[in-house]
């Protein structure tokens, strides 16, 4: 086996953190958001609205980039409007891989989210109102700390499912060495090259990380 170049193993591994940290923390966000919004709503289209949430979990990954590749891209009004207000395109850089580990998240948080509301006692959020407490007020010392679990699961799952992403990060972010260079694309070259060293590396670190996520996640969840 050739020897590892441990300068290129840590490019990967550095951005792949960087880019399931940043994910991770915009589709909790956004991911709670939804949920609580949905759990207290209900209208015409809410189902065909949470199939559309629940989409990128049973599409290809390559689907979702490709889909995401015509969306930003740069023939699409997004993708123009984009470059000219950050004077670069948003595709093929880190940016485009956050976005990427985003979509394919949400699903993930998005439905630990819901199931953690729902298991809130209603009651105790309505003696809150009784009190005069707002929705606001309800959801953030009522709602969300009995749902603190569900919230700790929700943000280790996007940030693992962030971690692993390669199909639409591929399709959309490219993978170019030390700036989109993931560790699954990095791996899929690896063992293209028949870089064996480098493969196992890289296979070794994210099944390392991973393992300590699901491991958290799990032991939150006893």
């Amino acid at each position: 086996m050739a020897a590892i170049n441990w300068q290129d193993f840590s490019l990967p591994i550095r951005l792949s953190l960087q880019v399931a940290l940043l994910s991770s923390i915009v589709v909790l966000i956004i991911g709670v958001a939804a949920a609580w919004w949905m759990a207290k709503r209900s209208f015409k289209g809410k189902t065909a609205l949470e199939t559309l949430f629940m989409l990128p979990l049973v599409l290809p990954p390559t689907v979702v980039g490709f889909l995401l590749l015509v969306l930003l891209g740069r023939r699409s009004w997004i993708g123009e409007w984009i470059e000219w207000l950050f004077h670069a395109p948003i595709v093929f850089s880190w940016w485009a891989a956050v976005i990427a580990a985003i979509v394919v998240s949400f699903p993930l948080v998005y439905q630990t989210m819901k199931v953690g509301f729902a298991s809130v006692d209603r009651n105790l959020e309505d003696a809150g109102r009784s009190m005069g407490a707002s929705e606001w007020a309800v959801f953030r010392y009522i709602t969300l700390p009995l749902a603190f679990r569900s919230l700790t699961t929700a943000y280790i799952l996007g940030f693992a499912r962030g971690l692993g992403e390669f199909g639409a990060t591929l399709m959309i972010a490219g993978n170019i060495p030390g700036r989109t260079q993931t560790i699954p694309t990095a791996i899929y070259v690896a063992v293209d090259s028949g870089n064996a060293s480098m493969a196992w590396a890289w296979t070794i670190a994210i099944v390392v990380i991973s393992f300590a996520l699901l491991f958290i996640s799990r032991s939150r969840s006893l």
